[in-house]
């Protein structure tokens, strides 16, 4: 989940996403529900199969009607350090990891590696 003001990045980076393999749940707005304890994000019904691409229109989108929320994505604040300690936003009574924006061409290729692999534990 992307949260952040509007001309933040959100759809574009579910865009370079989406070119990466991931499939759009909802663009601008999403509908948050617990599914068996854990919370899900889902289309609403208005939405679901379309994002916006600014200066490009409105585009018609492989999607998801729902999924398990793994990750938020803060687009309203750029990381700048190197190796940031780990957070968590409760949602729903679940704490589920946050990370902020980061201006780099790796930001896409990291959170497709988050979903996979999750974050690197010592130990």
């Amino acid at each position: 989940m992307m949260t952040g003001p509007s001309g933040s990045g959100k759809s574009a980076l579910a865009l370079q996403l989406m070119a990466l393999g991931a499939e759009l749940v909802a663009d601008d707005r999403t509908r948050l529900a617990l599914r068996d304890d854990w919370p899900w994000a889902l289309a609403p019904a208005r939405l679901a199969g379309v994002i916006e691409a600014r200066g490009v229109g409105l585009i018609a989108a492989r999607f998801r009607p729902g999924a398990p929320l793994r990750l938020i994505v803060d687009m309203s604040t750029v990381e700048t350090t190197r190796l940031p300690e780990p957070e968590t936003e409760m949602v729903l009574g679940q704490p589920i990891p946050r990370i902020r924006r980061v201006d780099g061409p790796h930001f896409a290729g990291s959170i497709v590696a988050l979903a996979t692999g999750g974050f690197w534990r010592d130990g």
